[in-house]
């Protein structure tokens, strides 16, 4: 089996970092573009065409203010700006974009898991429709319960992509956030067929290869499923950030290699 492209999660100005370590692409940040200004959308739009290698993957979808979720959900503005994130993914030629932004799910008081389901869902399949026909797919990310209330396994991710049964929307697994949950990574073989994207860290939420994370294991799960997705490593860098990220980029096509 072919090794997956790897690539980095990190603002637009660390493209080039990433391009020295030997990095695939780019999984870029859309939060610090600030793209609901003029300027700053049309600014969006020149790094991107300038950028030293792909950006094959967008995350940290959402402001912090924004809510898809509860009495405070403002379709208007979230469709709005997933608009323009659209614009830029399609410029990209983008493969993924992450929704995690933890904030904008979480269950507010006075509100029923099953609301909350509901709302998430009906944001979804909107996100959906402005993806339709772009090439890039919306992997839901599974985020352990310290960051959100909603969406805390590769289950429940996989389980909401099932629900809505849309193309354009699957599921993420995030290895910091399984090992946080202390969710058994067999779970990324058993949804395997909902998976569509993949992030990594190791011990402190350090670069893949520098503590005691399990890849031989997880890697032997996500092969197993047939996964031939991107894999994005979403974490600080112990030491030097081009060393460290080369290293670990060493690391990782060994051990999925090995796997």
């Amino acid at each position: 089996m072919i090794t997956p492209l790897l690539g980095w999660c990190g603002p637009l100005r660390h493209a080039p970092l990433m391009q020295q370590a030997g990095l695939d692409y780019i999984e870029a940040q859309l939060v610090p573009l600030h793209i609901e200004d003029d300027a700053a959308f049309a600014q969006a739009k020149s790094l991107i065409k300038a950028l030293p290698l792909p950006a094959l993957a967008f995350s940290y979808l959402f402001p912090h203010d924004f809510r898809l979720v509860g009495p405070d959900k403002n379709d208007a503005r979230n469709r709005a700006y997933f608009d323009r994130v659209v614009h830029l993914l399609a410029m990209a030629n983008a493969r993924v974009v992450v929704l995690g932004s933890g904030w904008t799910r979480n269950i507010p008081d006075g509100w029923t898991r099953r609301d909350a389901e509901d709302d998430f869902l009906h944001a979804l399949d909107w996100c959906a429709d402005a993806l339709c026909g772009c090439g890039t797919t919306l992997v839901i990310e599974p985020l352990n319960r310290k960051e959100s209330t909603l969406v805390n396994s590769v289950a429940d991710g996989a389980r909401l992509a099932h629900t809505l049964n849309r193309p354009e929307v699957r599921a993420l697994a995030d290895f910091y956030h399984m090992d946080e949950e202390a969710e058994p990574l067999g779970e990324v073989n058993a949804h395997a067929g909902s998976l569509a994207h993949v992030h990594l860290a190791d011990t402190g939420r350090l670069n893949p290869g520098t503590g005691s994370y399990d890849y031989a294991a997880f890697f032997g799960h996500l092969k197993a499923g047939g996964y031939t997705g991107l894999l994005s490593s979403e974490c600080g860098i112990d030491g030097d950030p081009v060393i460290g990220m080369r290293e670990s980029a060493a690391f990782l096509r060994r051990a999925w290699d090995a796997a």
